[in-house]
């Protein structure tokens, strides 16, 4: 197997990768409650999927007015802090590599999760007909329409690129190898970036170098708190129209965010490719001109077999390729795909809240 693009190793800043697959954040709201605290049981799911070159932990958010949706975890508090270094020995003790992923969710989540407060957003734009998940009072899950936003000042998006900063000295005291910026799917960077949910008209408005100044300031935020460019990735969304976010002129907007993050020198970008149904295309000309203007490491996610993943790398458009729902159903997935083995189907009914049901309790292939 020592031909196989997906098992050649990589260097990644200070990180050895022993694979080219990743496995990408994935919500699947287990967290404790009260306090969205990570548990054992989260720890036991990361460290069964270890063997991926690296993990990016589910989105987890920096501060209570970044929280989006029910039983996510958080990284600001200490029993947050504590839980996830449960989790970073178990993937560190099982022999991986792990990432956080830092969460502002913006416009997208509800009052009831915010003590009543109204979400922010780049602009006063309600992300209509998106829904967010609460809790009920059984416990349920139910959705409901995002509620409307206010515009933040520039005061207050100063304090909330001071909030990424130290969310990223809390990820590396976490135990966390580094850490991910999830400024895709239309979450609160995302919505300073696409044209279409930025309506300000001040510096963070308007023009392209406006609108990506709270990505740059944000990414900057991240190398000062982990202290090491190696250490900072970027998630981007180009083309997935996600959440209500879309972008008049895509292909230059996120070729200039490449630009800019490759000036400020983070390790990598994670580009979420729109994986439904009639999703917009990623032409492969626009790959290439993502790899032409960003210098560093690119991973690409959204529903790649093992054979479009090997493409991928052999073409070089890509250096790492993640697989979510392989993931889920599938804590050996690194194996099957070395032996071509068939991959198990995830339980869609079980995707977010409960317990191990669903997490912890598929079962290799060994054990099938």
């Amino acid at each position: 197997m020592s031909d196989d693009p997906l098992f050649q190793p990589l260097t990644l800043g200070h990180l050895s990768l022993p694979n080219r697959i990743v496995m990408p954040p994935m919500t699947r709201s287990r967290a404790a409650q009260p306090g969205d605290v990570p548990t054992a049981l989260m720890a036991e799911y990361y460290a069964q999927r270890a063997s991926a070159g690296l993990i990016v932990s589910e989105g987890t958010w920096i501060s209570p007015l970044g929280k989006g949706y029910a039983w996510t975890p958080g990284i600001h508090t200490p029993d947050q802090i504590a839980g996830w270094r449960q989790v970073t020995d178990a993937v560190h003790a099982a022999g991986g590599r792990i990432f956080a992923q830092l969460w502002h969710v913006g416009r997208l989540s509800h009052s009831s999760l915010l003590d009543g407060q109204s979400p922010v957003s780049s602009s006063a734009i309600q992300a209509a007909g998106v829904n967010v998940f609460i809790a009920e009072a059984d416990g349920q899950p139910a959705f409901v329409q995002a509620s409307q936003p206010r515009a933040l000042s520039v005061a207050e998006i100063q304090e909330i690129v001071g909030q990424f900063r130290q969310a990223a000295r809390l990820a590396l005291e976490a135990g966390f190898d580094g850490v991910e910026l999830h400024a895709a799917n239309g979450y609160l960077v995302n919505q300073f970036i696409d044209s279409n949910a930025n309506a300000r008209t001040d510096e963070y408005g308007g023009s392209l170098e406006n609108r990506l100044r709270f990505l740059g300031e944000v990414a900057g935020a991240l190398v000062e708190g982990t202290g090491d460019k190696s250490r900072v990735g970027i998630r981007l969304a180009p083309l997935t129209t996600l959440n209500g976010c879309v972008d008049a002129d895509p292909e230059t907007t996120y070729l200039g965010a490449a630009r800019l993050l490759g000036e400020i020198g983070v390790a990598y970008i994670h580009i979420a490719e729109a994986d439904w149904d009639d999703a917009p295309y990623m032409p492969v000309e626009f790959k290439r001109q993502l790899r032409a203007a960003f210098p560093g490491t690119l991973i690409y996610a959204g529903k790649y077999t093992a054979e479009r993943a090997r493409a991928a790398l052999s073409e070089g458009w890509a250096d790492l390729i993640a697989f979510g729902r392989p993931f889920v159903a599938n804590p050996d997935l690194t194996e099957r795909l070395r032996h071509g083995a068939p991959l198990a189907a995830p339980d869609r009914e079980t995707l977010f809240g409960g317990g191990a049901h669903g997490l912890t309790d598929y079962p290799t292939l060994a054990t099938a």
